[in-house]
């Protein structure tokens, strides 16, 4: 079933011998914090890299990680658009997990991560990530299970930012984000800006 997802690999080498390893690196971070389909267009613009180019390293990647059934991550393509997602034979297991990590009460790394996220949204997972110093994917997808955040696609098209939902707001009894504790300084701390910065695509 799974076999249609897998090619063999002939095109890595060439992307190599072109030295274009850095360029490959690029484009599968970008896969990685996107989580969601992009189009070759949309990574070109981003990486200011012809599109053809973009199209051959995404070519590559796909048979980097789908050479064998065993992969954990593997790389789909539809429509134009390539994404990073977990190999769909074990979706019985992510499941079982993602169900025991919504379960109970918020964990420490997941209550900084709200935390972050209320006083320093609209932020995308790589400014999060640079703020925390962590990766905050699997946290990311657990709070927007939980309702609490909320996914928006930003101007750009390419990383979607992150913010406080309604149902947040409600559970804290609340009606605006402002109202929380030295939001205004915290809004706009100097350090929060710089670490945004340094995380900017």
């Amino acid at each position: 079933m799974l076999k249609k997802y897998f090619t063999p690999l002939i095109n890595i080498q060439n992307c190599i011998n072109k030295n274009m390893p850095s360029l490959i690196s690029k484009i599968e971070t970008i896969l990685f914090v996107a989580g969601k389909p992009l189009a070759a267009k949309k990574i070109s613009k981003a990486l200011n890299e012809n599109e053809e180019k973009i199209s051959e390293c995404l070519t590559a990647l796909l048979e980097k990680y789908n050479a064998s059934e065993d992969a954990g991550v593997v790389i789909m393509r539809n429509n134009g658009e390539w994404q990073m997602v977990s190999n769909p034979e074990n979706r019985e297991a992510a499941e079982n997990f993602l169900k025991a990590e919504i379960s109970g009460e918020l964990t420490r790394p997941q209550l900084e991560t709200l935390t972050v996220i209320s006083y320093c949204g609209p932020i995308t997972k790589p400014e999060l990530e640079q703020v925390r110093g962590v990766n905050c994917g699997l946290i990311l997808r657990n709070l927007m299970i939980r309702g609490l955040i909320k996914e928006n696609n930003d101007a750009s098209g390419l990383l979607p930012t992150y913010e406080a939902s309604m149902d947040y707001l409600r559970h804290l009894g609340i009606s605006d984000l402002r109202e929380l504790p030295d939001y205004a300084e915290l809004h706009k701390h100097e350090y929060i800006e710089i670490a945004k910065e340094e995380k900017q695509i």
